[in-house]
């Protein structure tokens, strides 16, 4: 009977530690393209569940891990830049000193030994790649979960937001794209493009506001190469409107308009549409 009792318990005991629950701050992991650049962040999420959150729980004027469990970490696969100063690709700590009107953030050489307690202990050691102040922003809605988020991603950058409560913090980043996709440029052009490269290429000097005769050179290049795909040719129309070509951009609006309509693209059909409407005003006020 003993033996019966003992073994029951051992049973229990084995059985009670394979119970598994919901981390109280769940870990995330956030990968993002920016340009060419891929960011991944990894922290740990805590919630309010009902607490005061800032100057509280998270005390002003002290170094915080940004999350919960371990420390937040931050990696570019190519160097950045964070308030004017060049970031080597790698890894890095994530740290913060909340205020009340304003953050400090730090970006430390990553150490996976590395606690709270000993980079504070022995902040004057500590190798700080980048160091800056950000102003706090304060939003109307709470949000209840600590939230890093990677928002207003363009080409050459974006913010990096942290969000709890009532509070956002936004750390732009640089990502240093536009050179190396420029000279990727220069050189494909000189060495026989096809009409895919031609269009992105083309593509890119719109966004980017760099030379449209040069864009327009190469996306009348590509659909001479290449005449059966409507967005190659509703590019092609963008670029002449934005150079006030509005009569070629009409012609191209309605050879992407025929295109579009066979490989029924509704998209496509409703821009050409509308800009053969829009730009056929401006060539008869003319």
């Amino acid at each position: 009977m003993r033996l019966l009792n003992l073994f029951f318990l051992l049973s229990f005991f084995v059985t009670f530690s394979q119970v598994k629950t919901p981390q109280a701050s769940p870990k995330s992991k956030l990968i993002q393209n920016v340009g060419l650049t891929e960011i991944t962040i990894d922290y740990s999420r805590p919630s309010i569940k009902g607490r005061k959150i800032m100057g509280d729980l998270v005390t002003y004027g002290e170094i915080w891990r940004t999350g919960a469990n371990n420390i937040s970490t931050i990696k570019f696969n190519d160097q950045v830049s964070i308030n004017n100063k060049l970031i080597p690709k790698g890894k890095y700590s994530l740290l913060t000193k909340p205020n009340k009107k304003s953050w400090d953030i730090y970006l430390l050489k990553y150490n996976e030994d590395q606690t709270v307690l000993n980079i504070i202990k022995n902040w004057d050691n500590q190798i700080i790649i980048s160091e800056l102040n950000v102003p706090v922003i304060y939003k109307d809605k709470k949000t209840e979960t600590f939230t890093i988020d990677i928002n207003n991603i363009t080409n050459n950058g974006a913010n990096i937001n942290l969000t709890w409560e009532n509070t956002l913090i936004q750390i732009p980043i640089n990502v240093l794209s536009k050179q190396k996709v420029l000279a990727s440029i220069r050189s494909t052009i000189m060495n026989n493009p096809n009409a895919y490269d031609l269009y992105n290429s083309a593509s890119y000097y719109l966004q980017e506001g760099e030379d449209l005769n040069l864009a327009k050179k190469w996306i009348n290049k590509a659909v001479e190469i290449d005449s059966t795909k409507y967005w190659m040719f509703r590019l092609q129309a963008v670029i002449h409107n934005k150079l006030n070509l509005n009569e070629e951009a009409i012609i191209a609006a309605k050879k992407g308009l025929e295109l579009a309509k066979k490989a029924g693209n509704n998209d496509h059909i409703r821009m050409n549409l509308k800009s053969i409407q829009d730009w056929g005003k401006l060539v008869s006020s003319n």
